[in-house]
């Protein structure tokens, strides 16, 4: 399937970086939409990939982490997550994520998925692991995180995903992957 033959129907008329951090930038665009009226678009724009990965030991149990996720004002269940700065490996920066959050260093790394989240108004990529083949040693997290790890079998953390008790988009769709994966070995 290729999307190269799209013709980009709208018309950015202007464009204005409206706020920025060092990880987001938005910006405001006066456009004309498909239908040729006047509108505005807003959008943010990520200067990181996302980056997800799911350990898995040789019994399928897996790690997943526990945070406060500050939009959402809740807690939240998920696989260990993480920035990857663009134009570095993104495999390297699972790798950190996993040491980091978790304290696991893996030996065998599979890539599994690569997906564009929330694509109305951001432009966040997001590439997904599983690594195999574990070590352990200290999680050194960042200090902006405060982070709970819990081992768990990777049926039980399917079932969450199922139940709608994980509501993280990459930790669903990197479960329902890796699970398709398994079932089909």
């Amino acid at each position: 399937m290729s999307n190269t033959d799209a013709i980009n129907p709208w018309v950015t008329k202007t464009s204005e970086v409206v706020y920025q951090n060092n990880w987001i930038e938005v910006k405001h665009h006066e456009v004309l939409t498909p239908a040729g009226t006047e509108g505005i678009y807003g959008l943010v724009h990520f200067k990181h990939l996302a980056i997800g990965v799911i350990p898995l030991d040789e019994n399928n149990n897996t790690w997943i982490v526990g945070q406060y996720r500050y939009p959402l004002q809740k807690y939240s269940w998920e696989i260990p997550e993480g920035g990857g700065k663009l134009g570095i490996d993104p495999l390297l920066s699972a790798q950190r994520e996993l040491l980091e959050e978790c304290g696991i260093i893996a030996k065998d790394w599979q890539k599994i998925l690569e997906m564009d989240l929330s694509n109305s108004a951001t432009d966040e990529h997001a590439i997904l692991y599983v690594a195999r083949n574990l070590s352990f040693t200290h999680a050194e997290p960042e200090e902006t995180e405060a982070l709970s790890v819990k081992k768990i079998p990777f049926e039980r953390l399917f079932e969450w995903v199922m139940n709608g008790e994980i509501t993280d988009a990459m930790t669903i769709a990197a479960v329902l992957k890796l699970k398709i994966m398994l079932d089909n070995v």
